[in-house]
């Protein structure tokens, strides 16, 4: 299905889920149904929430000229290409979800990589051995073709406002100028180790005197800067074809382990429109990118949470914290399992979220004592254990324009910098290290994220959307984080929704990611006699080893004055801000 998911769609679907609730329907009654509440003044921007100040300013610029949801989200890419190349860029992938204020409809935009025609199963084999993961990642073989720019394309020319060639001029001004260097990109940049110790890094990130950037450094790209010029003199077409796609392919073919990308993979690139997926919460309407994305798995979390009382205790309590992650733990054990690209494989969607598939995998899930196997949701086919690994890399942002459009967009380049390889003035994607290294298992059953030529890689990427029964925006939210995105992502759901705190506080909150038999956290954020609590109830906490979160999102919420206005949140374990 290619079509939005309409509100006629989204009204319908939460009359049923009232019904159900409701018990028998055409029972008789005597009590008169509550007055309606009176409805909240509708959502209206600008709103911006964004890894980093200038990538934020770029955005309002263009929201205060008039500009979309969609037109501040370009603008909002190019200069996080350019000051946070260690998340996203224009060499990277990306999942877009839209609210369009006036047909309450909501979009997904797939700007996934794919894999290169000439791909094969055991891509990162060698001798008939799976390569060490981090020498995966530095060969060529690891970069799919780049589809976020593809992607923003699709979605501006269906809900632009202004020009394309109107949306550059900040990331060309910067990266031609120079822009002052963050603590968090100087950190990552002073790593002569890995996709940091790379020649194209090394050139990008030395100064004359062989140091490092520091922060405070003022960082020029004049290569970025032609880069951006002619993408908005061109169109988004413009990465495909002629010097940008060149350059892309040499870097990509470059030693140690180049790959087989060709220009015909880059030309034969499409962007998706998919359906949204949506599901009742409670009393909200939860809204995902369907697969590849892993969004399914969030929905699949709301859904068992919603049977567990335990888990609207709040945040000072141990039974709720313990529903939290052993939930998180068979959702994991399922998504790992059955997501991946739905050309490929058949994706159990609808039997994942099948309501008495949901409501056994919760009662499991409270009686686990380790990690959780997979179940066989309704016409799922049993697949191979999953060998995927996700590392950091990615970043979240969230957009409201003055006719209250939405973007909630993530998006990266998958590593630190990608693969180290640099393209033009930007850092290439690593994306092809998301599927499985072993195709097959012990079993000989096929792995449902094996690799494949022009397949899209699952990902954990989830961005969201919440809307009221009635259709009308709520908030919108997401994180990188790479495999823990779906713990980030619904840890600030139930924060907000469940606990009712304001979202800043939500995204405050300790980390607690479960899955497999560990059990990661910010355990500096859990409470002495909270985690010690936990560990009694066989939480062992141990620090997080995957990437941190950076959630950022909005909420549209009625204050104690009983005024309407924005509640947003720029997670604080990185740089961004909030602007409205």
């Amino acid at each position: 299905m290619t079509a939005s998911f309409s509100r006629r769609a989204l009204l319908a679907l939460a009359s049923a889920a009232l019904l159900v609730a409701g018990g028998c329907v055409g029972a008789p009654t005597t009590t008169p149904a509550p007055a309606a509440a009176p409805a909240p003044p509708p959502a209206r921007g600008p709103f911006v929430a964004a890894a980093n100040p200038l990538a934020v300013e770029a955005g309002m610029k263009v929201l205060r000229e008039g500009g979309s949801s969609v037109d501040a989200a370009v603008a909002i890419q190019a200069v996080l290409g350019l000051v946070e190349p260690q998340s996203s860029g224009l060499g990277g992938g990306a999942f877009m979800m839209h609210y369009d204020a006036e047909t309450g409809d909501i979009t997904s935009f797939d700007g996934r990589e794919t894999a290169p025609a000439a791909a094969t199963p055991e891509l990162f084999h060698e001798d008939g051995k799976p390569l060490d993961f981090r020498d995966a990642v530095l060969s060529g073989r690891s970069t799919g073709v780049p589809g976020a720019v593809a992607m923003l394309g699709m979605a501006h020319e269906k809900h632009g406002r202004l020009a394309w060639s109107a949306l550059f001029d900040d990331a060309e001004r910067l990266a031609r100028d120079g822009f002052v260097v963050s603590p968090r990109l100087a950190g990552f940049a002073a790593s002569r180790s890995g996709q940091g110790g790379t020649p194209w890094a090394e050139a990008y990130f030395s100064k004359p005197d062989g140091s490092r950037v520091v922060a405070g450094d003022v960082l020029k790209n004049p290569a970025y800067a032609r880069t951006v010029a002619e993408l908005a003199a061109g169109g988004p077409d413009t990465l495909y074809e002629g010097r940008i796609a060149a350059e892309i392919l040499t870097a990509v073919g470059a030693q140690p382990r180049p790959g087989a990308l060709s220009a015909a993979d880059l030309a034969a690139y499409e962007p998706k429109e998919r359906g949204a997926l949506c599901r009742p919460y409670r009393l909200y309407l939860v809204c995902v990118p369907p697969p590849p994305s892993s969004g399914v798995a969030v929905l699949q979390f709301l859904g068992m949470a919603e049977t567990v009382p335990a888990i609207l205790e709040g945040p000072g309590s141990v039974d709720a914290w313990v529903t939290f992650a052993q939930l998180q733990r068979v959702m994991y054990a399922d998504r790992d399992r059955y997501v991946g690209d739905p050309a490929f494989t058949g994706v159990p969607v609808q039997g994942m979220l099948d309501e008495g598939y949901v409501a056994e995998r919760a009662e499991l899930a409270l009686t686990l004592t380790g990690a959780a196997e997979a179940g066989r949701p309704p016409g799922g086919v049993i697949r191979g254990f999953d060998a995927t690994q996700e590392p950091s890399g990615t970043s979240h942002f969230v957009v409201v324009d003055a006719e209250g459009d939405v973007v909630s967009m993530t998006t990266t380049v998958e590593s630190v910098f990608g693969s180290g390889r640099m393209a033009a003035g930007f850092f290439l994607n690593n994306q092809l290290t998301d599927f499985s290294f072993e195709p097959l298992r012990e079993d000989g059953r096929p792995a449902a994220n094996a690799v494949a030529p022009g397949k899209r890689p699952r990902s954990s990427m989830s961005p969201i959307i919440v809307l009221d029964m009635n259709g009308r925006f709520v908030a919108a939210l997401g994180s990188p984080g790479g495999t823990s995105i779906l713990a980030y992502n619904v840890k600030a759901l139930v924060g907000v929704l469940d606990w009712g705190l304001p979202m800043q506080a939500a995204f405050d909150l300790p980390n607690l990611v479960a899955r497999g038999d560990g059990f990661g956290a910010d355990a500096e954020r859990f409470s002495p006699g909270l985690r010690a609590a936990l560990g009694e109830r066989g939480i062992v906490i141990r620090p997080n080893t995957s990437e941190n979160s950076g959630l950022h999102g909005a909420i549209w919420r009625r204050g104690p004055d009983d005024v309407w206005r924005w509640d947003g949140g720029a997670d604080d374990r990185r740089e961004g801000v909030v602007a409205y």
